[in-house]
């Protein structure tokens, strides 16, 4: 089984290797961002420069996870090849993993700018360990992003599913606080950020790369989003199984 996961994954990597308008496209605007609006205004700021780096990885990492997967996996389902690779008996896990798994290779690829930005251009500092606690807790909070654009794939087309995992991805973006610090959002704003999954991935974040103490309700709201987007992308898949294959 071990061997089909890493089948997939380099199959799909090099997939988007070839192709790599959405990792660009991931790494662009976050990096961009950081020189905007980052390096002039909190660059000298290390706590501050440190913080909005992160906000900004997890930016990068979020679009390739929803709105990469999304089209990905609806474009996938558009393809003679995929149907063909339902009736092999190993089962959708081979495909699953991989298609997690290349993501999250694209995912790691698109932060890589905003670190270099980060590096050369302010003052954030983290130690080795903070950086690979970071990255790790980058992972942990994209999960149900991926979830939701696994779900999002499966119910739509692909050009329904590009339009709904953008119209998904800016608002919660910015509700959680990734685009403006939490503190300075209009208080409606700050009052629905802490149940928004982005605010609990990005309290994540913040606390293993500065040590700040990540809120109870984001931290929650995080895990229930998760186990309600594994739930979701479960019923997507067997929809569109059913509808497909039956």
């Amino acid at each position: 089984m071990s061997s089909l996961v890493l089948a997939h994954t380099r199959y799909l990597v090099i997939e988007q290797i070839r192709v790599p308008i959405a990792i660009l496209a991931s790494a662009f605007f976050p990096a961009v961002s950081m020189v905007a609006f980052v390096v002039p205004f909190a660059g000298q700021d290390p706590v501050a420069a440190t913080t909005a780096t992160g906000s900004l990885m997890f930016f990068g990492a979020m679009s390739a996870a929803l709105m990469g997967l999304s089209s990905a996996v609806a474009q996938d389902r558009d393809l003679p090849w995929n149907p063909y690779l339902r009736t092999l008996p190993a089962g959708p896990l081979p495909r699953f993993a991989g298609r997690i798994l290349s993501t999250l290779v694209v995912m790691l690829l698109s932060v890589i700018p905003v670190l270099v930005v980060a590096a050369l251009f302010t003052e954030a500092t983290i130690t080795p360990a903070g950086l690979l606690l970071g990255v790790s807790a980058l992972v942990v909070g994209v999960v149900p992003f991926m979830l939701m654009g696994l779900c999002v794939g499966f119910l739509l087309a692909s050009k329904a599913a590009m339009a709904v995992s953008q119209l998904l991805f800016f608002p919660m973006a910015i509700l959680g606080g990734l685009l403006l610090p939490p503190q300075i959002l209009p208080g409606f704003v700050q009052a629905v950020s802490p149940y928004v999954p982005t605010r609990g991935a990005a309290e994540l974040i913040w606390w293993a790369i500065t040590g700040a103490q990540p809120g109870v309700v984001p931290l929650v709201m995080l895990a229930v989003w998760t186990g309600a987007m594994v739930a979701a992308a479960a019923w997507a898949y067997r929809r569109d199984e059913g509808r497909r294959f039956t």
